[in-house]
């Protein structure tokens, strides 16, 4: 009888183990499945860049995001700054997109709800301020009572922001112009303006064909960022696809180290600016430059412009960057 219950209970317990390893089994295919779905069920993705974006040109033409995405529409949608870009993220017609460092502190100020996903290092003459080339103004100190065009809530904001306190000047001491790009290089161009604050490419055409004269750049300063920005909706209900959409923008980048004179054909193509500009602004861009997903370096760049714009009283309250950067773990 000992034997028999014995016997029994081994029966018992491989019976139970077998059930459990094959539950385990199940719950990892379940698990696995759960996982590849929503990739598999992504149907559109919105792409937001501006004419700066050279790895998301790229990616466009050669169809990487296709590759990742076989089953999706890529959508492509142009916007002069990263400011209207994000005001399209907001309201979900943009789902992943491309700007400088101060625009995504705006938005989060403003509450619109954005996450961080990947960064790239700025050129360090990509960003500058310009004024005419017969201005009086020779150094920053000399921006005292000036007229500053700038695209509000740009790269521009921030690096304007700087520029003001190296020189021992505040937002009081000079008068801020607030104009997006194009309207801003018609004001330079009539001289009704004595300085723009711009980025690459209107910044090369500015030089070329502006007569433009540099006064100071971003590489008179720290380490600049661009990021890529996503719609927290959008990554939440396709968990796989941020990395889908990384992997392609570094195709993208590794293309073009690879085949640049056909990059800078892609590039002077897209943005239809005249060859010599489109050199200009292509040659200065850093090669490689990868998509990165972001430190703890880049995020504390990020809180020090906000803590900075909060004690500025350029944006009403404080806000907290870390909790809205994305990571492939938690997701």
């Amino acid at each position: 009888m000992s034997n028999l219950k014995t016997v029994s209970y081994l029966a018992l317990a491989s019976l139970s183990l077998g059930l459990n390893a094959c539950q385990k089994q199940e719950q990892a295919q379940q698990s696995a499945a759960v996982e590849a779905a929503p990739a598999q069920e992504v149907k559109t993705i919105a792409i937001g860049f501006q004419k700066s974006a050279l790895n998301l040109l790229v990616a466009r033409d050669e169809k990487f995001l296709e590759q990742e995405f076989p089953n999706a529409k890529i959508e492509w949608k142009e916007f002069p700054a990263g400011p209207q870009m994000l005001e399209a993220l907001a309201v979900g017609a943009v789902d992943y997109g491309y700007v400088g460092n101060t625009p995504p502190i705006f938005a989060q100020a403003a509450g619109k709800d954005l996450n961080y996903v990947g960064y790239e290092v700025s050129a360090d003459k990509s960003l500058a301020l310009v004024v005419p080339e017969q201005s009086n103004i020779q150094n920053i100190e000399d921006l005292k009572g000036k007229r500053i065009a700038l695209q509000k809530g740009s790269n521009a904001h921030e690096f304007l922001s700087k520029i003001l306190a190296k020189a021992g000047l505040s937002w009081t001491d000079i008068q801020p112009i607030w104009l997006p790009p194009a309207d801003a290089r018609a004001a330079f161009d009539k001289k009704s303006v004595d300085a723009w604050a711009v980025w690459d490419p209107f910044l090369a055409a500015a030089e070329l064909h502006g007569q433009a004269r540099v006064v100071t750049k971003t590489g008179d300063f720290d380490k600049t960022y661009a990021f890529y920005i996503a719609n927290p909706k959008f990554v939440t209900a396709h968990p796989q696809a941020t990395e889908g959409v990384l992997k392609a923008l570094n195709q993208a980048d590794q293309w073009i180290v690879k085949n640049q004179t056909q990059a800078l054909h892609t590039y002077q193509k897209s943005t239809g600016l005249p060859a010599d500009v489109a050199k200009y602004a292509f040659d200065r861009r850093l090669k490689p430059s990868p998509v990165q997903p972001l430190t703890t370096e880049v995020i504390q760049s990020q809180q020090n412009i906000a803590d900075q714009f909060q004690q500025l009283g350029l944006i009403p309250n404080k806000i907290h960057v870390q909790p809205i950067v994305w990571t492939a773990n938690s997701h």
